[in-house]
Protein backbone atom coordinates (compact mmCIF):
# COMPACT_ATOMS: atom_id res chain seq x y z
CA UNK A 1 0.00 0.00 0.00
CA UNK A 2 2.68 2.46 0.84
CA UNK A 3 4.41 1.74 -2.19
CA UNK A 4 1.29 2.25 -4.25
CA UNK A 5 0.86 5.42 -2.75
CA UNK A 6 4.38 6.72 -3.63
CA UNK A 7 3.93 5.36 -7.35
CA UNK A 8 0.93 7.90 -7.44
CA UNK A 9 2.19 10.42 -5.81
CA UNK A 10 5.05 10.48 -7.69
CA UNK A 11 3.09 10.01 -11.26
CA UNK A 12 0.99 13.10 -9.90
CA UNK A 13 4.34 15.67 -9.30
CA UNK A 14 5.52 14.69 -12.96
CA UNK A 15 2.33 16.39 -14.23
CA UNK A 16 2.07 19.96 -13.68
CA UNK A 17 -1.63 20.58 -13.72
CA UNK A 18 -2.04 17.43 -11.27
CA UNK A 19 0.66 18.92 -9.02
CA UNK A 20 -0.84 22.49 -8.73
CA UNK A 21 -4.31 20.59 -7.69
CA UNK A 22 -2.38 18.64 -5.09
CA UNK A 23 -0.39 21.42 -3.70
CA UNK A 24 -2.66 24.50 -4.29
CA UNK A 25 -6.35 22.56 -3.18
CA UNK A 26 -5.22 19.17 -1.27
CA UNK A 27 -6.58 17.33 -4.37
CA UNK A 28 -4.78 13.99 -5.64
CA UNK A 29 -6.05 13.28 -9.01
CA UNK A 30 -6.91 9.81 -9.77
CA UNK A 31 -3.89 9.00 -11.86
CA UNK A 32 -4.64 4.95 -11.66
CA UNK A 33 -7.48 6.16 -14.14
CA UNK A 34 -4.95 8.13 -16.86
CA UNK A 35 -3.84 4.39 -19.00
CA UNK A 36 -7.74 3.79 -19.39
CA UNK A 37 -8.50 7.32 -19.93
CA UNK A 38 -6.12 7.86 -23.15
CA UNK A 39 -6.86 5.11 -24.90
CA UNK A 40 -10.52 5.70 -24.71
CA UNK A 41 -8.77 9.02 -26.74
CA UNK A 42 -9.16 12.35 -27.18
CA UNK A 43 -12.57 12.06 -28.81
CA UNK A 44 -14.83 12.13 -25.66
CA UNK A 45 -16.55 15.41 -25.90
CA UNK A 46 -18.66 14.98 -22.55
CA UNK A 47 -17.85 13.10 -19.14
CA UNK A 48 -20.69 12.49 -16.48
CA UNK A 49 -18.88 12.35 -13.20
CA UNK A 50 -21.14 10.87 -10.84
CA UNK A 51 -19.54 10.31 -7.12
CA UNK A 52 -17.13 13.09 -7.77
CA UNK A 53 -15.96 14.01 -4.14
CA UNK A 54 -13.35 16.46 -4.47
CA UNK A 55 -12.67 16.40 -8.35
CA UNK A 56 -10.02 13.63 -8.09
CA UNK A 57 -11.49 11.76 -11.22
CA UNK A 58 -12.43 15.07 -13.47
CA UNK A 59 -8.79 15.81 -12.98
CA UNK A 60 -7.75 13.02 -14.64
CA UNK A 61 -10.50 13.39 -17.26
CA UNK A 62 -9.52 16.91 -17.68
CA UNK A 63 -5.99 16.20 -18.31
CA UNK A 64 -7.03 13.26 -21.01
CA UNK A 65 -10.02 15.47 -22.62
CA UNK A 66 -9.02 18.67 -22.52
CA UNK A 67 -11.92 20.07 -24.82
CA UNK A 68 -15.17 17.79 -23.11
CA UNK A 69 -17.39 19.04 -20.60
CA UNK A 70 -17.50 17.51 -17.73
CA UNK A 71 -20.74 17.54 -15.44
CA UNK A 72 -20.33 16.03 -11.70
CA UNK A 73 -22.77 14.83 -9.15
CA UNK A 74 -21.47 15.13 -5.14
CA UNK A 75 -24.28 15.39 -2.70
CA UNK A 76 -21.72 16.16 0.40
CA UNK A 77 -21.06 19.87 0.63
CA UNK A 78 -17.66 19.64 2.00
CA UNK A 79 -15.85 18.14 -1.13
CA UNK A 80 -18.11 19.58 -2.72
CA UNK A 81 -16.60 23.13 -2.18
CA UNK A 82 -13.26 22.12 -2.62
CA UNK A 83 -14.56 20.57 -6.02
CA UNK A 84 -15.53 24.06 -6.99
CA UNK A 85 -12.62 25.88 -5.89
CA UNK A 86 -10.55 23.52 -8.07
CA UNK A 87 -12.75 23.98 -11.29
CA UNK A 88 -13.60 27.60 -10.44
CA UNK A 89 -12.03 28.74 -13.62
CA UNK A 90 -12.81 25.85 -16.15
CA UNK A 91 -16.21 26.91 -17.46
CA UNK A 92 -16.23 23.35 -19.18
CA UNK A 93 -16.84 21.70 -15.68
CA UNK A 94 -19.93 22.20 -13.64
CA UNK A 95 -21.37 20.44 -10.14
CA UNK A 96 -24.67 19.35 -9.41
CA UNK A 97 -24.47 18.90 -5.30
CA UNK A 98 -26.88 16.30 -5.69
CA UNK A 99 -26.61 12.40 -5.79
CA UNK A 100 -28.41 10.07 -8.26
CA UNK A 101 -30.94 7.94 -7.55
CA UNK A 102 -34.02 5.98 -9.70
CA UNK A 103 -36.36 8.88 -8.31
CA UNK A 104 -36.77 12.49 -7.50
CA UNK A 105 -36.57 12.14 -3.04
CA UNK A 106 -34.70 12.85 0.04
CA UNK A 107 -32.19 10.16 1.19
CA UNK A 108 -30.39 9.47 4.39
CA UNK A 109 -26.68 9.63 3.16
CA UNK A 110 -24.26 7.65 5.47
CA UNK A 111 -21.09 9.81 6.09
CA UNK A 112 -17.28 8.04 6.38
CA UNK A 113 -14.87 9.51 7.91
CA UNK A 114 -12.99 9.34 4.81
CA UNK A 115 -15.45 11.21 3.04
CA UNK A 116 -14.99 9.32 -0.07
CA UNK A 117 -16.03 6.22 0.57
CA UNK A 118 -19.73 7.28 2.33
CA UNK A 119 -23.05 6.12 0.57
CA UNK A 120 -26.61 5.83 0.31
CA UNK A 121 -26.14 2.53 1.57
CA UNK A 122 -24.98 1.75 5.38
CA UNK A 123 -21.37 0.97 5.73
CA UNK A 124 -20.87 -2.46 6.76
CA UNK A 125 -18.07 -4.20 8.85
CA UNK A 126 -16.29 -5.44 6.38
CA UNK A 127 -15.70 -2.66 4.39
CA UNK A 128 -13.74 -0.93 7.89
CA UNK A 129 -12.31 -4.05 8.43
CA UNK A 130 -10.51 -3.98 4.76
CA UNK A 131 -9.92 -0.09 4.40
CA UNK A 132 -9.47 0.86 7.99
CA UNK A 133 -10.88 4.28 8.75
CA UNK A 134 -13.81 4.58 6.55
CA UNK A 135 -16.71 3.52 9.52
CA UNK A 136 -19.80 5.84 9.70
CA UNK A 137 -18.80 9.43 10.84
CA UNK A 138 -22.90 10.93 10.80
CA UNK A 139 -25.83 10.36 8.56
CA UNK A 140 -27.68 13.43 6.84
CA UNK A 141 -30.50 13.88 3.90
CA UNK A 142 -29.00 14.61 1.00
CA UNK A 143 -31.53 15.17 -2.34
CA UNK A 144 -31.56 12.11 -5.11
CA UNK A 145 -32.22 13.00 -8.36
CA UNK A 146 -32.70 10.76 -11.31
CA UNK A 147 -30.43 11.58 -14.30
CA UNK A 148 -32.75 13.09 -16.56
CA UNK A 149 -34.51 15.52 -14.41
CA UNK A 150 -30.99 17.45 -14.45
CA UNK A 151 -29.79 16.73 -18.12
CA UNK A 152 -31.24 16.33 -21.17
CA UNK A 153 -30.27 15.13 -24.28
CA UNK A 154 -28.92 18.22 -25.70
CA UNK A 155 -26.63 18.43 -22.54
CA UNK A 156 -24.97 15.15 -23.48
CA UNK A 157 -23.00 15.22 -26.60
CA UNK A 158 -21.35 12.11 -28.18
CA UNK A 159 -19.16 10.41 -27.79
CA UNK A 160 -19.57 10.38 -23.75
CA UNK A 161 -18.27 8.63 -20.85
CA UNK A 162 -20.37 8.01 -17.78
CA UNK A 163 -18.18 7.41 -14.90
CA UNK A 164 -19.59 6.35 -11.55
CA UNK A 165 -18.78 6.05 -7.93
CA UNK A 166 -21.36 5.61 -5.60
CA UNK A 167 -19.92 3.14 -2.73
CA UNK A 168 -22.29 0.10 -3.25
CA UNK A 169 -25.11 2.27 -4.70
CA UNK A 170 -24.57 1.56 -8.12
CA UNK A 171 -27.74 -0.11 -9.75
CA UNK A 172 -29.96 2.59 -8.20
CA UNK A 173 -28.33 4.82 -9.56
CA UNK A 174 -28.20 3.52 -12.95
CA UNK A 175 -31.75 2.97 -12.67
CA UNK A 176 -31.65 6.55 -12.41
CA UNK A 177 -29.66 6.79 -15.76
CA UNK A 178 -31.64 4.34 -17.89
CA UNK A 179 -32.98 6.67 -20.22
CA UNK A 180 -30.23 8.56 -20.98
CA UNK A 181 -28.07 5.29 -20.82
CA UNK A 182 -28.68 5.23 -24.70
CA UNK A 183 -25.91 8.39 -25.21
CA UNK A 184 -23.18 7.00 -23.70
CA UNK A 185 -20.10 5.11 -25.22
CA UNK A 186 -18.80 4.10 -22.50
CA UNK A 187 -19.85 3.23 -18.50
CA UNK A 188 -16.61 3.15 -16.22
CA UNK A 189 -18.00 1.76 -12.71
CA UNK A 190 -16.47 0.93 -9.55
CA UNK A 191 -18.18 -2.53 -8.63
CA UNK A 192 -17.64 -4.57 -5.46
CA UNK A 193 -16.85 -9.09 -5.43
CA UNK A 194 -18.38 -8.59 -1.89
CA UNK A 195 -21.04 -6.80 0.13
CA UNK A 196 -19.30 -3.90 1.48
CA UNK A 197 -22.27 -1.48 2.06
CA UNK A 198 -25.45 -3.18 3.33
CA UNK A 199 -27.84 -4.36 0.74
CA UNK A 200 -25.96 -3.12 -2.46
CA UNK A 201 -25.74 -4.78 -5.52
CA UNK A 202 -22.15 -7.30 -6.75
CA UNK A 203 -20.66 -7.17 -9.87
CA UNK A 204 -22.88 -9.44 -11.62
CA UNK A 205 -25.66 -7.70 -11.06
CA UNK A 206 -24.19 -4.71 -12.39
CA UNK A 207 -22.98 -6.84 -15.53
CA UNK A 208 -26.72 -8.28 -15.80
CA UNK A 209 -28.55 -4.74 -15.34
CA UNK A 210 -26.42 -3.36 -18.27
CA UNK A 211 -26.25 -5.79 -20.42
CA UNK A 212 -30.23 -5.64 -20.79
CA UNK A 213 -29.30 -1.70 -22.00
CA UNK A 214 -26.77 -3.19 -24.51
CA UNK A 215 -23.91 -2.90 -23.11
CA UNK A 216 -20.61 -5.47 -22.62
CA UNK A 217 -18.45 -5.77 -19.83
CA UNK A 218 -14.81 -4.79 -22.22
CA UNK A 219 -12.18 -4.28 -19.27
CA UNK A 220 -11.69 -4.40 -15.71
CA UNK A 221 -8.69 -2.10 -13.80
CA UNK A 222 -7.28 -1.25 -10.41
CA UNK A 223 -8.60 -4.71 -9.00
CA UNK A 224 -7.98 -4.22 -5.36
CA UNK A 225 -7.51 -7.70 -3.54
CA UNK A 226 -8.02 -9.00 0.57
CA UNK A 227 -5.47 -10.41 2.87
CA UNK A 228 -6.10 -13.93 1.32
CA UNK A 229 -5.06 -13.15 -2.07
CA UNK A 230 -9.75 -12.32 -3.21
CA UNK A 231 -10.36 -9.81 -5.53
CA UNK A 232 -12.58 -7.23 -3.46
CA UNK A 233 -13.23 -4.74 -5.87
CA UNK A 234 -12.32 -2.80 -9.26
CA UNK A 235 -13.20 -0.24 -12.16
CA UNK A 236 -15.26 -1.63 -14.80
CA UNK A 237 -15.42 -0.14 -18.32
CA UNK A 238 -18.87 -1.25 -20.39
CA UNK A 239 -19.12 -0.47 -24.11
CA UNK A 240 -22.10 -0.05 -26.40
CA UNK A 241 -22.60 -3.86 -27.89
CA UNK A 242 -22.59 -2.91 -31.67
Amino acid sequence: MQHTRAMKLLSILQVAFYRKALVSYGVAASVEHDVLLCNLGKEIKCVIDIGANRGQFALAARKNFPDARIISFEPLSEPAAVFTSLFQSDPLVTLHEIALGPESNEMTFHVSNADDSSSLLPISTLQNELFHGTDEKEVRKVIVKPLDAVLCEEDIQAPALLKMDVQGFEKEALQGCKKLLPLFAYLYIECSFVELYVGQSLVHDVIAFLSEYGFGLSGIYNLCYDGKGLAVQGDFLFSRIQ
